[in-house]
């Protein structure tokens, strides 16, 4: 494949060289240096089962919080020492007021770029069976309970409505015991 301001074996020129953005790069790294990896959050995908089919937990977020405004699912930071699974629970807890049923990771991760830190992000992603409507906290002022498309359309990043398709395709398929979390897990 040829590039930009490259020339292909005739000796024509496919495209003109490409701009150079201007201004201070806000990370100064060695040319061949790679971008930083790091996992720092967790994403959680609350639902309930219904007789037909699985409904999800979006929270609307309060004012003068983060995402203000937005509906989203659980999340939140991994506390040092602590297991990425473990977060997914005592996010639960915290952001609904109920322990899940059934706590099960998804296999796959919200991973996403930030070029002003070159970072990538990877965010293990779970899926929680709750037993009941949640008791808002102080971030959020509404939720509802919603089907996955309708669920998918009100999240804000293609990778959470990826994420969120995903949990309810397996849910109708069945989850793999492997993939449910023991908090002990020999048991």
């Amino acid at each position: 494949m040829v590039g930009p301001g490259h020339t292909a074996s005739s000796g024509s020129t496919l495209s003109a060289p490409m701009p150079r953005l201007t201004g201070p790069s806000p990370v100064t790294r060695p040319p061949s240096a790679m971008p930083d990896s790091t996992v720092r959050v967790v994403d959680v995908y609350p639902y309930r089962e219904s007789s037909v089919n699985p409904e999800f937990l979006l929270l609307h977020r309060a004012p003068d919080t983060p995402y203000a405004g937005q509906w989203r699912m659980v999340g939140g930071k991994i506390d040092p020492g602590e297991a990425a699974w473990e977060t997914a629970r005592r996010e639960v807890s915290e952001e609904t007021g109920h322990a899940p049923d059934r706590l099960w990771t998804i296999p796959s991760v919200n991973a996403f770029y930030e070029w002003q830190d070159d970072r990538i992000n990877l965010i293990p992603a779970f899926a929680a069976a709750l037993p009941a409507d949640p008791t808002l906290d102080d971030e959020h002022d509404a939720f509802a309970w919603l089907p996955a498309e309708e669920a998918a359309g009100r999240l804000a990043w293609p990778e959470q409505q990826r994420l969120l398709r995903l949990a309810d395709r397996m849910l109708r398929a069945g989850i793999p015991p492997r993939l449910v979390v023991q908090a002990d897990p020999e048991s």
